[in-house]
């Protein structure tokens, strides 16, 4: 009997220990992209056409429509009811003070690997808001920060 209890005695302490590790996660990649009139960031699928559109749609703002971050992030160990992405933005209008807003959406744990999610900013808030300046972005699990993407500027 006792050379049992030795073995499930840390066998037991390990389980629980390994079942209580805290969540990871991270932030890989942010892409804010401007979308033109009719929600399009490219006109094709190749990453030059797509670079290429998004200067011309920084140097033409009436040719624009809304600004969408495309979010690449990945998270482990977290509760997925309480998983959420949230951008913050800095801009400025001509003549005006500078703007702060926020962006939030809960998102859905992906299976395997990283998970892409997309926050965007349009209509008349997007008109509101001016030129884009700084941005973060933050991976949360309630409200524990798992991980964050800034702009130079932030």
């Amino acid at each position: 009997m006792r050379p049992l209890s030795l073995v499930l005695l840390p066998t037991c302490l390990l389980a629980a220990t390994l079942s209580a590790a805290p969540a990871t996660g991270r932030v890989m990649k942010v892409l804010p992209h401007y979308l033109d009139l009719k929600g399009r960031h490219t006109l094709s699928p190749s990453l030059y056409e797509r670079d290429a559109y998004q200067a011309q749609l920084r140097q033409h703002p009436e040719q624009r429509s809304a600004l969408r971050f495309d979010v690449q992030w990945k998270a482990k160990g977290a509760d997925a009811a309480q998983l959420k992405i949230r951008v913050e933005l800095r801009g400025v209008v001509k003549g005006s003070l500078p703007k702060q807003l926020v962006l939030e959406q809960p998102v859905k744990l992906g299976k395997w690997f990283s998970t892409w999610s997309a926050l965007t900013l349009g209509g008349a808030e997007y008109k509101q808001f001016g030129e884009l300046t700084a941005w973060r972005v933050t991976l949360w699990d309630g409200e524990r920060l798992l991980g964050e993407q800034k702009s130079f500027l932030w």
